[in-house]
């Protein structure tokens, strides 16, 4: 059997989304279930403009969903999609590790 040479293209790809600065945290604030835009930022030490673009990266990648519900006035919510929710064992892992490590 040949040993593969390189970095798996998949590997790299899930490395580079999730390794951008706040997509965990987003990811993690998230798991909790659906929040406004106002509620994630409260929660993150992030800025308005940087989380919209962390959001808009996120659901071109499926894994968070953008609702909007005709109330006055409009209200927008943010939650996982299941390909989202899916990084929960991940999320987890991590969290795990750098309570014992960090």
């Amino acid at each position: 059997m040949e040993q593969q040479t390189g970095l798996c293209p998949r590997l790299s790809k899930a490395m580079d989304l999730i390794g951008k600065r706040w997509v965990g945290l987003i990811l993690y604030e998230l798991l909790d279930g659906p929040k406004r835009f106002n509620q994630i930022e409260s929660s993150l030490p992030i800025s308005g403009r940087l989380l919209s673009e962390r959001l808009k990266e996120l659901e071109k990648e499926e894994m968070v969903e953008r609702c909007v519900y005709t109330e006055v006035p409009v209200r927008v919510e943010y939650k996982l999609t299941d390909k989202g929710y899916s990084m929960k064992g991940a999320i987890a892992e991590i969290e795990k590790w750098s309570k014992e490590w960090l």
